[in-house]
């Protein structure tokens, strides 16, 4: 069903070629425009004004439909946040389990509805706090988690029955996962009432994010695993959330953010149909995760061409039948990379602007960065300022009010059909190059983001692009913020907790769990799931878990992409 009919646009057309010569030219001779061409952050060019002429060829009810309804353009739910508000999921760990368990009340105590647990770098890089390669990382970029004891002390309290909670984890996650099960468990909660997500998405950390450990086909074995085993046993439980978040922060456009994620999604479902999975046994719960950046109509048009995309592709091209297969259900962050140290406090607006974004793009949930995240990890005061600008948005903005307010913005429809048709685009490219896979092996996708993020720092350099406090409008002050500080005590306490679970625990049943491991890594037939449990169980440590893996799969080098 076409909006305009074509006697109208003709008319139109002819009234906007006057205006352009006689109104803007007036308005030019007095005011000279800025630029001689204006772009989006991603560098997609913007007119001076958007008409129903840009959206000639749009049909209502297959490009944008109702909210609810497929196309999903509008949203995914019919009422939206006049329902439910999304999920304020503020991103917290730091330090020793006991410090990021009390961060964790104190956020939930402040009107948080979810967790999301942040680990740091040993954790994310499967070794235990003592080992000589851990030295000096302990808690500084999350909290630490070598066993399941580390676990039980992080969740102390958590109604983990009533919230859900997000865990950042990548080439880790079956294990951490396991631990979250395990200790749910040992506190009477069956596992099919857990709900939440692990983020659990490798094929990003190829392209991006570089915490990889292990060689791209048995990592995306152990994420297949993972969904068969949610399928099976999890029902409210997402096993991924495919991460365009730091395919972002690695400096990509948001058309590369957009594509690459996509592409990404759809690669774990060729392969979890290749494992022989119903498509909509396991498509309802693949779950997604997006920056939200500064550059406030492209980041809501982002969204909304991503929903449109996946549910599209899910329905014609996967034969997915459910229409909970073709929802794509998102969480957000604001941009971390665009935080930053000089002016702190100018970083409160960028997050509130980001956030705004979101909620008018229908994320299903929501992070809102710190002001202080560019000088350190976020002090009790920073964190509480950051959920409250969620809160604000949420009771005091008015835009919750209304399903996707922007939906027939001239502007905000083009701009969703050119991200849509640039993620097309790179479909065909990565496709050509042999799919996924052959891509981040021969460099496509890092080359792709290194361009883009070179093209960013000449924009600033060059003041072809302002960042207040940084290239334009400095000022020589010091910072004069809360800095958080950590238990000085945390890794002594950590190293002895560990010590002692290796001590107390039974060592041969310890040793018969990662011999079990061990042997249902070396065949295909099996769902390491089930033996990683078992190892968990027995308080078999991360790294010993991990090493186990390490020892049959390999780790994974990069090639040197030039």
């Amino acid at each position: 069903m076409k909006l305009f009919n074509q006697k109208a646009l003709n008319k139109l057309a002819k009234h906007e070629e006057e205006w352009e010569e006689t109104t803007v030219q007036r308005s030019l001779a007095r005011f000279d425009e800025r630029y001689p061409d204006f772009s989006t952050m991603s560098g997609v060019p913007i007119k001076r004004l958007y008409t129903p002429l840009d959206l000639a060829d749009q049909d209502y009810e297959a490009d944008l439909g109702f909210p609810g309804e497929y196309p999903f353009t509008r949203g995914i739910h019919a009422t939206m946040y006049r329902g439910r508000l999304w999920t304020m999921r503020m991103f917290a760990g730091f330090g020793s389990p006991e410090e990021t368990n009390a961060r964790f009340k104190y956020l939930l105590a402040q009107g948080q509805t979810g967790l999301s647990i942040a680990f740091d770098l040993p954790t994310l890089y499967g070794y235990d706090t003592d080992d000589p390669h851990a030295e000096g990382e302990f808690g500084i970029c999350g909290v630490a988690c070598s066993s399941l004891r580390d676990m039980e002390i992080l969740l102390d309290g958590i109604p983990l029955d009533k919230i859900t909670t997000s865990m950042t984890i990548n080439s880790p996650a079956a294990i951490v996962w396991a631990m979250y099960i395990v200790a749910a468990e040992k506190r009477g909660i069956p596992r099919h009432k857990l709900g939440g997500t692990i983020q659990n998405d490798i094929l990003k950390e190829y392209i991006a994010q570089k915490e990889f450990i292990f060689p791209p086909e048995p990592s995306m074995r152990l994420v297949t695993d993972t969904i068969e085993f949610g399928v099976q046993e999890m029902p409210k439980w997402n096993p991924i959330s495919v991460s365009g978040y730091h395919i972002r922060e690695a400096g990509s456009t948001a058309a590369q953010e957009l594509a690459f994620t996509l592409d990404d999604g759809f690669e774990y479902v060729r392969w979890c149909l290749d494992r022989g999975l119903d498509v909509d046994a396991f498509a309802p719960r693949i779950s997604f995760f997006f920056n939200a950046h500064n550059d406030f109509f492209e980041e809501i048009a982002k969204y909304r061409a991503a929903r449109r995309i996946w549910a599209r592709e899910m329905r014609e091209t996967f034969g997915a039948k459910n229409p909970r297969s073709w929802f794509m259900r998102f969480h957000t962050q604001t941009a971390g990379v665009s935080l930053t140290a000089q002016q702190p406090l100018n970083n409160i607006a960028r997050v509130a602007i980001q956030a705004l974004a979101a909620v008018l793009g229908g994320t299903q949930s929501l992070h809102t960065n710190s002001m202080d995240e560019a000088l350190a990890l976020p002090s009790e005061t920073a964190v509480t300022v950051a959920l409250r600008t969620q809160q604000i948005i949420a009771h005091e903005s008015g835009v919750t009010n209304t399903v996707d307010p922007l939906g027939g913005s001239y502007f905000v429809e083009s701009l969703t059909s050119e991200l849509e048709r640039q993620a097309y685009d790179y479909f065909r490219k990565i496709e050509e190059l042999g799919g996924v896979l052959p891509a981040i092996e021969q460099g496509f996708f890092q080359r792709e983001i290194a361009e883009a993020s070179a093209r960013f720092q000449w924009e600033v350099e060059t003041k072809r692009r302002i960042i207040v406090g940084v290239n334009e409008y400095v000022a020589d002050e010091e910072v004069d913020i809360p800095i958080l500080k950590m238990d000085e005590k945390g890794y002594e306490r950590q190293v002895r907790r560990l010590q002692e679970v290796r001590r107390t625990r039974d060592n041969r049943a310890v040793r018969r769990c990662l011999n079990a491991l061990r042997e249902a890594a070396r065949r295909d037939d099996v769902n390491l799931m089930y033996p990683i449990i078992e190892a968990v169980k027995e308080y078999a440590t991360l790294q010993e878990m991990m090493d186990v893996l390490r020892e049959v799969w390999g780790e994974y080098r990069e090639p040197l992409i030039l």
